[in-house]
């Protein structure tokens, strides 16, 4: 999970379409823009599009800045989209973390399902899940991004599995659960839900979904 602000990589590779000449990218004037308020902006767009088809100038005119703006504040587009996705995850807190501060694996199963279903329904934010749509039709110039979004997806069902195994130690879910298929077919569920959203579902039906989905969670074993 590399995409933390503080510990954005420095890629040399750069997406020709969108690039600009190098005397364009450096420039020593000071940043005259409300970072945070931009980065909400490109966050949006990215969120709608998806990396790929969010080009360059797109994202000027939302964010109100100039292309050296961006190259001087985040470095190039995967810089600044790697900055979206971290301001994306942290609402409110990043999942790998909600998921471990549950009180069990049932409750951050829940949370992850819910919580996902009202999020990609939200009335000031575009339908679905920004990692889902920005891992679609990825190039291979771009591929690099791709799997980092694949990472933050892995990591989140990671930590839902040793979640679930600690409630299997401790009794509160059967001994022979299977932890690996049941964090693996809730991030699936979350998938879909994204999809649903997108081909523009309610938030009703998304929450349905996903309270069936809970419905197939192991029954809390009995062992003291």
């Amino acid at each position: 999970m590399d995409l933390l602000p503080g510990k954005v990589k420095n890629f040399i590779l750069i997406d020709m379409k969108d690039a600009d000449p190098p005397s364009r990218r450096r420039t020593g004037r000071p940043l005259s823009f409300d970072r945070e308020a931009a980065l909400e902006q490109a966050m949006l767009l990215f969120w709608r599009h998806g990396y790929e088809a969010t080009s360059l100038a797109e994202l000027t005119r939302a964010m109100g800045v100039t292309s050296p703006s961006i190259y001087a504040a985040y470095g190039d587009k995967k810089g600044l989209f790697r900055e979206a996705v971290a301001r994306y995850l942290a609402q409110p807190l990043p999942p790998a973390d909600m998921v471990a501060q549950a009180e069990d694996a049932t409750a951050a199963a829940r949370w992850l399902l819910e919580g996902a279903a009202a999020m990609f329904t939200g009335e000031a934010t575009p339908p679905g899940c920004l990692l889902a749509s920005s891992a679609i039709a990825v190039s291979v110039e771009a591929d690099d991004v791709r799997r980092e979004l694949a990472a933050i997806r892995l990591g989140v069902e990671a930590a839902l599995r040793d979640k679930i195994l600690a409630d299997m130690a401790c009794g509160r879910l059967p001994a022979e659960t299977d932890a690996v298929t049941l964090a693996a077919y809730v991030t699936s569920v979350i998938q879909g839900l994204s999809t649903l959203a997108r081909d523009g579902a309610p938030r009703e039906k998304l929450m349905k979904v996903a309270r069936f989905a809970l419905s197939a969670w192991p029954a809390r074993s009995v062992r003291t």
